[in-house]
């Protein structure tokens, strides 16, 4: 299954379609590029995780459910981590420098902040939406 997913992720990436991914997609846009990801001692669960954007320097309280992280460094040169975990330091995004792909190891959607970062759908959709215009 995940072999089978990475390789239409790579599809994906090869087609210059945008992708977002969420929890696993992010682990899984990761190992499509080529990067590598490691288990973590604990795990992050919860709905009270603080991942900083390395971007804005602005602090999310997260939703999480999840034993796996990225290994920042396993990044290609085209690609940096994008959100941080404030509690372990370890990986909570990736994104491209270059195309609209873009990842995060938590959940937007759940609402635990409450609405604090559903602005990546909205952004997400923006740039599916420029790029279908083209």
């Amino acid at each position: 299954y995940y072999d089978a997913t990475i390789n239409t992720i790579r599809v994906l990436v090869e087609k210059g379609m945008p992708i977002f991914g969420v929890c696993l997609g992010n682990q899984l846009l990761a190992l499509a590029i080529g990067a590598k990801t490691y288990k973590l001692k604990y795990g992050h669960r919860g709905v009270n995780q603080p991942v900083q954007d390395l971007m804005t320097r602005r602090c999310y309280i997260t939703s999480q459910n999840h034993g796996y992280a990225v290994r920042d460094e396993t990044l290609p040169a085209d690609w940096e981590p994008w959100f941080v975990n404030t509690n372990d330091g370890t990986n909570e995004g990736i994104r491209s420098r270059l195309k609209p792909y873009f990842s995060v190891q938590f959940h937007p959607e759940a609402h635990p902040g409450p609405t604090d970062t559903a602005f990546l759908f909205d952004d997400f959709l923006r740039v599916a939406g420029a790029m279908r215009q083209r």
